[in-house]
């Protein structure tokens, strides 16, 4: 197999390289004078099984791009098969029209990614399940909830039988349910009203927060309104602590800082995004590695074996 790594987030790339034991394959993406992407594959790729890394988090449409030209690039090289490799998979929210004349951008991408002559997608924590679906090749859509519950045992060790795992909206319940089942925790449901875009308001929490410690559960987190006033909430209700586990931590505009002035005593997020420098030096924000689940991932394709066996 070959793995190759866009501009998106290379030191992921590297990690999952690390992991399988094989060199990021030798490539030139860069710019044009005028911004146009521009990718030469600088190996032999004919008949291979080429594994693209390429986040389409932000600059999204300079990411999804990136993805595009180099699958392009990969199949006019005569690439056995091109796997592309999306962590984090963007535009994944505009799943469905949300009212007239608007578009489904999730599939748009989908159909882009395809056209351009991938022939299997891997990513991760998919907004909603029926994304797979908006492609016409394989797609593995690979769970977070074995790395949060790892790192959730360590980090309550012998106070696990206070622990409440919380969706903080109906959305996102079975995600929730899953992890804690898997932790055998209780599960909490916070019923918030959105008022307009943007903006969250807290209105029920569904469940017993008193006492336990809470741990707030999504696939996104972008502005980090919908955590910070569901923290604040489950304090109210009597919490004894809040946490929240993310799949990808998107934190755009002052998210990081609205999240360091919040009651939540930690926001940890994986790396399918690479860490800002805000980020980086957050008292109250941390990534774990997801590099090792997707090189098993890789591996397991590469060898024709189960994937979904990773999670059973």
């Amino acid at each position: 197999m070959k793995v190759l790594a866009g501009n998106s987030n290379r030191p992921l790339a590297e990690a999952i390289s690390t992991c399988l034991g094989v060199p990021l394959t030798k490539a030139s993406v860069r710019r044009f004078s005028d911004m146009e992407v521009f990718v030469e594959i600088l190996e032999n790729v004919r008949g291979e099984d080429v594994f693209v890394v390429q986040s389409t988090s932000f600059p999204a449409n300079d990411n999804l791009m990136e993805l595009l030209v180099t699958i392009d690039a990969l199949r006019r090289g005569s690439a056995r098969r091109i796997t592309a490799v999306i962590p984090y998979y963007g535009y994944a929210r505009q799943d469905r029209k949300t009212g007239p004349r608007t578009p489904i951008s999730a599939k748009l991408v989908a159909n882009l990614i395809t056209q351009a002559g991938a022939n299997r997608v891997l990513t991760m924590d998919l907004h909603a399940g029926q994304i797979q679906g908006f492609f016409d090749i394989p797609t593995d859509n690979l769970m977070g909830a074995p790395v949060f519950e790892k790192d959730i045992r360590q980090t309550f060790e012998g106070h696990m039988g206070e622990v409440t795992i919380v969706s903080p909206d109906v959305g996102g319940v079975v995600r929730a349910r899953a992890l804690a089942k898997r932790l055998d925790a209780d599960l909490a449901i916070i019923d918030k009203r959105r008022e307009r875009a943007g903006v969250s308001e807290v209105m029920n929490i569904i469940g017993d927060a008193e006492g336990r410690r809470c741990i707030l559960v999504d696939d996104i987190v972008d502005s980090g309104g919908t955590l910070c006033n569901a923290a604040v909430a489950l304090m109210e209700a009597g919490a004894k602590s809040v946490h929240a586990y993310c799949t990808h931590g998107v934190l755009s505009g002052g998210a990081v800082a609205r999240v360091a002035v919040s009651p939540l005593e930690q926001l940890v997020t994986t790396d399918s995004i690479q860490a800002t420098e805000a980020v980086r030096v957050s008292r109250n924000t941390r990534q774990l590695t997801i590099a090792p689940l997707i090189a098993e991932a890789i591996m397991r394709i590469s060898e024709e074996r189960s994937v979904s066996s990773l999670f059973s």
